[in-house]
């Protein structure tokens, strides 16, 4: 399995969220292992990390938070997806589908 270095995804990072989001609410730890899973583990993001995005993406009204039940720790932060915040996925869908584009005329010769 090929590593993929982590710069190359960290300005994706926002979208991969936002994506995961679109599916349903969800808590930190929650989404952190989702991504592990549809990478097959390439792609682990660390909490610090995740955090740090989560503030960022609900200071630009992104994503909104909620607190959830109580479990065996206390009290879970969820995240749930904007009105805004789907309008800023679907624009970044969009703006991948570009730059795959011209990757490819690069990179595969097309």
């Amino acid at each position: 399995m090929l590593a993929i270095r982590s710069d190359i995804l960290r300005g994706h990072i926002d979208a991969i969220i936002l994506q995961i989001l679109s599916e349903g609410d969800s808590y930190g730890y929650e989404i952190s292992k989702a991504i592990e899973k549809k990478t097959d583990h390439q792609l682990q993001v660390k909490e610090g990390t995740l955090y740090a995005v989560f503030q960022r993406l609900e200071k630009k009204n992104y994503i909104a938070s909620y607190q959830g039940e109580r479990t065996h720790g206390g009290k879970r932060k969820y995240y749930m997806l904007t009105v805004t915040g789907r309008t800023y996925l679907t624009e970044l869908e969009a703006e991948w589908q570009e730059i795959k584009k011209i990757m490819n005329i690069f990179l595969e010769g097309q």
